[in-house]
């Protein structure tokens, strides 16, 4: 396991070291003087120098890059342009509302995805197969914004107790509001704000989860060990989910660890559309304003929360199914 897990971190390390690149020489290559949009059109030439060696815009690409990667290895990822926060507080600020969001919608995913699939399993061929593989087609089908979209303009403005846009507590705020003022009105609070974003966000991956726990159930219950307890005489249930349910999970697992950056990625739109105030409209407020700091800081503190999240899943095999082992 140990061994596994440092081959894994050193893997990571590349990996984070490739994104660091791709996304550095992309926002350098796109279009817009960052320091000219925040001097405005009247800027003197001489300004424009004077901020350009400030930043270092005026070294060579590669020396620019070289030295971001020195600073944002010593835990320094720049200072935002037009703010003139250090990145990290930034980043810092924002990332735990769009973990939250992510989370969220993968506990809608999963929740309701598959029992869903369990379900279409069970009862192969009747209407209820017939009904989930529909919804899940629509599911996969339908991008994350229309559905926020919709989501909107058909539930929000016509439920008066959802709101429109915006973030409420947090889940930490409401837990500790539980404990010490034994409240849970915040707790309410929480869930009215985030159900829709989290909905808008997860449908893709829960349609997603629905099919493929549906079809590795179904090849599972279909193997010898299965029909075996079938003949001795147990449950169906205890069939179902004491036996073939845990071997059918470990694709879903790893689609759930993949998916999980997939959610991080679409969570830049959902934000955008529900106003919810975390890394995504920060990358998307930055990229308007040609913020090259942030823009890089913020897409590689992504990629390190998926990386980190795609080991755990990776480690979690061996609490599905013990018998699975790392060499």
């Amino acid at each position: 396991m140990l061994k596994y897990i440092v081959r894994r971190m050193l893997s990571l390390v590349v990996i984070l070291l490739g994104v660091s690149i791709i996304v550095f020489m992309l926002v350098h290559l796109a279009p817009g003087d960052p320091v000219r949009i925040m001097l405005g059109e009247d800027a003197t030439e001489a300004d424009v120098e004077r901020l350009n060696r400030i930043y270092g815009f005026d070294r060579p690409l590669p020396m620019q890059y070289l030295i971001w990667l020195g600073n944002a290895l010593q835990g320094d990822l720049g200072t935002g342009i037009r703010s003139q926060l250090p990145v990290t507080l930034l980043i810092f600020e924002r990332m735990p509302a769009t973990i939250e969001l992510a989370l969220w919608s993968l506990v809608l995913a999963v929740g309701v995805g598959i029992p869903l699939g369990v379900l279409s399993a069970v009862r192969r061929n009747s209407w209820i197969d017939f009904g989930s593989m529909f919804a899940a087609l629509v599911g996969v089908a339908a991008p994350n914004f229309w559905v926020g979209l919709i989501l909107l303009s058909q539930i929000a403005l016509h439920v008066p107790w959802l709101p429109i846009g915006s973030r409420g507590p947090s889940f930490s705020d409401a837990i500790i509001a539980i404990v010490t003022q034994f409240d849970f009105v915040v707790l309410w609070d929480h869930f009215r704000y985030v159900l829709l974003p989290a909905l808008a966000l997860g449908t893709s991956i829960m349609a997603l989860i629905t099919r493929l726990t549906r079809s590795s159930l179904l090849e599972v219950l279909n193997r010898d060990y299965v029909r075996t307890a079938r003949a001795k005489g147990l449950r169906g249930i205890t069939v179902v989910y004491g036996h073939a349910l845990k071997n059918a999970l470990l694709p879903v697992v790893t689609v759930v660890g993949v998916q999980f950056g997939a959610l991080l990625g679409g969570a830049i739109v959902i934000e955008v559309v529900f106003a919810w105030p975390g890394v995504g409209r920060l990358i998307v407020s930055a990229i308007s304003q040609r913020d090259f700091p942030v823009v890089q800081g913020s897409v590689l503190m992504l990629a390190v929360v998926f990386a980190i999240a795609n080991l755990l899943v990776d480690l979690s095999y061996s609490l599905i199914n013990p018998r699975i082992r790392y060499d």
